[in-house]
């Protein structure tokens, strides 16, 4: 993308070790292209998370921001990659599942690819909502009050979901137009 439509945009991404790595790097190379800055946040204080990539450990990303510092207001808009093990664990943690339903109640977009809805489910953000994901997380998503559907991107409200790393073309460029808007 030529032109830098999110100039001056904040965007956060919310990642721990096991993240899918083409659900984390290839958002953050298309947000920033676009124009936008974008931090990485995890728990702990690792100066870095590991990725996976498809079927063994991958690379690392730096941390740009510890969660325990992240301010949900300093950011227009939230990227939750997916993974198994990486929601998995964000999911069980207070602090991770405080950041996102802070997000989702301020109006914010929030974006979650794969299992990264997982995550949604436990900050109370789902139920009533119209929600893709990976396959196998219908029956949990079905289950919390969310209507699942089989689509490359699914938006309602400020909630942004794609299924699978296929997808990320078209859950970025969601993701750009909603915050140029």
């Amino acid at each position: 993308m030529a032109n830098k439509t999110l100039s001056g945009r904040r965007i956060a991404v919310l990642a721990t070790d096991g993240f899918e790595q083409s659900e984390l790097t290839e958002p953050k190379r298309l947000l920033e292209e676009a124009g936008a800055k974008v931090d990485v946040i995890a728990p702990g204080d690792a100066g870095q998370i590991k990725g996976w990539d498809k079927k063994d450990w991958g690379q690392s990303v730096p941390v740009d921001v510890h969660l325990d510092k992240a301010d949900p207001g300093s950011y227009d808009a939230l990227v939750l990659p997916g993974g198994v093990i990486n929601p998995d664990h964000l999911r069980t943690d207070e602090k991770a599942v405080g950041l996102v339903k802070a997000f989702g109640q301020s109006g914010k977009p929030v974006a979650a690819i794969c299992h990264g809805p997982w995550t949604l489910i436990n900050a109370g953000l789902v139920k009533g909502k119209k929600i893709t994901s990976w396959p196998s997380l219908r029956q949990d998503l079905d289950n919390a009050g969310a209507r699942w559907e089989d689509s490359e991107v699914v938006t309602d409200g400020n909630l942004i979901t794609s299924r699978k790393p296929d997808d990320i073309p078209a859950f970025t460029q969601t993701l750009i137009k909603a915050l140029a808007a």
